[in-house]
């Protein structure tokens, strides 16, 4: 069983001073939600043993703030190939895993997050919105078996949830 978790950026700070798109940084809104996700996942024990996260600034630092709550220390890979992400590219991605690689998180951006929970669970219209998670588990061994497998989504929590 593989477990895989996309983790939506939170909240970017439009207004704050950045030179290009991928240099945009966090609102103060997307880093109180970044640490009440990463907490309420180290309470329900889900923490990933693997994170795929994508060089964007924003993104980074929701990485940073989850992960500052976890008990665990994840393997990280930072790639550019996650912003601006097509699914086919984080698919191929997440085929390239280790097999040692059991409960992975995507940390990166819309549309691809909508896009991959739609494309596991089965073509469903779906709305991301900003620092939200997904779960989806797949009958698998291996992450080359993701493959046009379709998994179970087990759950998918909006910060807008955390107290």
């Amino acid at each position: 069983m593989k477990s895989l978790y996309l983790f939506r950026h939170g909240k970017s700070d439009w207004g704050a001073d950045y030179e290009t798109d991928h240099d945009r940084p966090l609102a103060k809104r997307g880093r109180k939600a970044a640490k009440a996700m990463g907490t309420w996942l180290r309470k329900t024990k889900q923490e990933p043993d693997y994170v795929l996260c994508s060089t964007a600034v924003r993104t980074r630092q929701t990485l940073a703030r989850a992960a500052k709550r976890w008990t665990g220390t994840p393997e990280v890979v930072y790639t550019d190939a996650l912003y601006e992400a097509t699914p086919e590219a984080v698919i191929g991605l997440l085929l390239a895993l280790p097999i040692t690689a059991n409960d992975v998180m995507v940390v990166g951006h819309e549309p691809t997050s909508s896009a991959l929970l739609s494309h596991f669970v089965g073509e469903a219209a779906v709305r991301f919105p900003t620092a939200a998670i997904a779960r989806i588990d797949f009958p698998i061994l291996s992450w080359h078996q993701i493959e046009g497998r379709f998994g179970e989504l087990i759950w998918f929590l909006p910060p807008r949830l955390m107290p």
